[in-house]
């Protein structure tokens, strides 16, 4: 658009750039910040994954693969991934299928929402082609309710956690379920455990967190 200066004069000009300036920076700012975390985290997230190095190292850590893509670009109530974890021998039998929603929060952090997937056999190896998610509505998901991971900027990437025993879960004889999670641009540490109602682990890694390493395309 083009301003007529003899109209609206040269001076009321600069006095409406110096009253909103500062203003319309910060909010152009802070826009550009929030979609900056987000793309930062996405990208870091998106792609293929295993703990084949931590296998080798320790036999008691078994060869995951992981893979996370994004679906449903066309939303604009947030970020979605799909997300996909089996044992490497057997990537056709997965034992975890979710999506995941990436959002920022007023505190400048980042949270990632967790649902399961109904009918979730119909996804399986659907990370290959996100497209398929198109013909689905949000209907498909369920919510694991206190089971978020709250996500803070570190020097190299981000981590975080779920929060204290929100996170219910039935498996294995479990009340509630935990997760930390640390990430960079090539590597994912993810640490999943079940805990019973007197707080005893009864799954997941008992040394430490699962480090996956993102493949090359």
């Amino acid at each position: 658009m083009k301003i007529n200066f003899s109209l609206f004069g040269i001076g009321a000009f600069i006095s409406v750039i110096l009253l909103f300036g500062c203003s319309t920076s910060k909010v152009i700012e802070e826009i550009s910040l929030q979609e900056d975390g987000l793309s930062s985290i996405q990208e870091m997230m998106i792609g293929s994954y295993d703990s084949s190095l931590q296998e080798r190292e320790d036999s008691s850590y078994y060869n995951i693969s992981l893979h996370m893509f994004p679906i449903w670009s066309h939303r604009d109530d947030g970020t979605y991934l799909y997300v996909e974890q089996a044992l490497t021998s057997l990537q056709d039998r997965p034992y975890r299928q979710r999506v995941y929603k990436l959002e920022k929060l007023k505190d400048g952090r980042l949270v990632s929402h967790v649902y399961t997937l109904k009918f979730d056999s119909l996804f399986i190896g659907k990370w290959k082609d996100p497209s398929f998610f198109d013909t689905f509505g949000l209907s498909i998901l369920d919510v694991r309710d206190g089971c978020e991971v709250v996500l803070s900027k570190t020097i190299n990437g981000y981590e975080g956690s779920t929060r204290g025993d929100n996170c219910k879960s039935t498996l294995r004889g479990a009340t509630y379920a935990t997760s930390k999670v640390q990430m960079t641009e090539n590597e994912i540490t993810s640490w999943d455990q079940g805990f019973d109602a007197n707080g005893d682990q009864v799954w997941g890694a008992t040394k430490g967190p699962y480090i996956f390493r993102k493949l090359k395309e």
